[in-house]
């Protein structure tokens, strides 16, 4: 019983790390806006590559036409979309009094994913001294890009990402999604200088220097996540990378019910991790443990199958996971609800993380009618030959 006891305790004291590392982040997790105007506000091209996103496009486009900056410009590419996309970006480009550019993307070469391929097209047409990739299913306040620039001007930084808001409407969006801001919330220690860069492809501002000095999408074109592969480039070369909070700024609404959400988490969980099947495992077995086994401990001293002593370090662990929870619910606006079912949350995206260790192992994942991988990126283990698209 001693060492269940000593064991329970561990938990706790990992549990209060991660709750001073949430605590730490409501200061140092900072948002986009926090610095002066510069002095000047260099021209913008804002890109967005653009698959089957007739329910998000219209938004998305209007938004960003609407930004209070004084020299930007709008350019989509119509990335073979095989619904209405197209016709609606023709209407807003007939509409957008030539603010607006839309291109249609050229054939998907071997060796590229979709929509790296489609960056890589849209940073080549972009007049613009700054770059910002953003995704089609974004809303942006207007003065979403000003602030922007003014971080990444203040700061002296050569790039920034930023992390939306991110809108749930269904039971299984809520019980799934708020799992990602909760991880970089707790997780991730922003009062250190140095440390893992974190990204995500949603927003992302380069100068254009910068990101020719990386090698753009080109260099990161066979990577599932181009959004972190880019910041970590960016780091290790010494051009300055830093992640902010724009909540408040920017939404978005990535996947709609249980469905894509699934499909759309199961594609990214394996490559965070590179492809490392001990690391993945191990870390998703944690996570697991962290989030059930207190609960179980606490219900079997209830019913007496367990001594009392090992109570208190148990409902410690709850309590300090319950802040935490709550903390990045209350950040970014996500459903209270979800906080007391946390455990269900690490259940059914561990579920999901199984379903994307045996996609990218056997090569056969897709999304939009594309595979999600190249020969050159699969995990040692993973089949041989190409992948095909249907």
């Amino acid at each position: 019983m001693s060492f269940l006891v000593s064991h329970e305790w561990s938990l706790a004291v990992f549990s209060a790390v991660l709750a001073a590392f949430a605590l730490t982040n409501l200061v140092f997790f900072r948002q986009l806006g926090g610095s002066r105007p510069p002095a000047r506000l260099p021209p913008v091209s804002i890109l967005v590559p653009a698959r089957d996103e007739e329910r998000n496009i219209v938004p998305c486009v209007e938004s960003l036409l609407a930004q209070d900056y004084p020299d930007f410009e709008v350019i989509v590419l119509d990335d073979h979309s095989r619904d209405g996309t197209g016709e609606l970006l023709a209407g807003l480009a007939a509409r957008a009094g030539g603010r607006l550019r839309v291109l249609r993307g050229e054939p998907l070469p071997p060796g590229w994913l979709g929509k790296h391929w489609a960056c890589h097209q849209l940073a080549h047409a972009a007049r613009g001294e700054l770059l910002l990739f953003t995704d089609a299913d974004t809303v942006h306040h207007p003065r979403a890009l000003r602030e922007a620039v003014a971080t990444l001007e203040g700061e002296g930084l050569g790039a920034l990402s930023a992390l939306p808001r991110q809108r749930v409407e269904t039971v299984g969006e809520a019980l799934v999604i708020p799992l990602l801001p909760w991880v970089i919330h707790s997780y991730v220690p922003f009062v250190l200088p140095k440390r893992t860069p974190t990204a995500i492809g949603q927003f992302m501002l380069f100068r254009r220097g910068v990101y020719g000095a990386v090698g753009g999408h080109k260099a990161v074109r066979g990577e599932v996540l181009d959004d972190i592969a880019l910041a970590r480039s960016v780091q290790r070369a010494g051009l300055g990378w830093e992640f902010f909070d724009a909540s408040g700024r920017v939404t978005t609404r990535m996947y709609r019910g249980w469905k894509e959400t699934s499909r759309g988490l199961a594609k990214n969980l394996f490559p965070v991790f590179r492809y490392n099947v001990p690391l993945f495992l191990f870390v998703w077995t944690w996570l697991l443990w962290l989030a059930w086994q207190p609960p179980v401990v606490v219900g079997l001293a209830a019913a007496g199958r367990l001594q009392g002593e090992i109570v208190p370090p148990a409902a410690l662990t709850i309590g300090l996971s319950f802040l935490t929870w709550a903390l990045s619910a209350l950040r970014f606006r996500l459903p209270l609800l979800q906080v007391p079912l946390y455990p269900v949350t690490v259940l059914l995206v561990s579920g999901i993380a199984v379903r994307s260790l045996l996609w990218h192992l056997r090569g056969r994942g897709t999304w939009k009618g594309r595979g999600i991988h190249v020969e050159a990126k699969r995990p040692p283990t993973a089949r041989t030959g190409p992948a095909t698209s249907p």
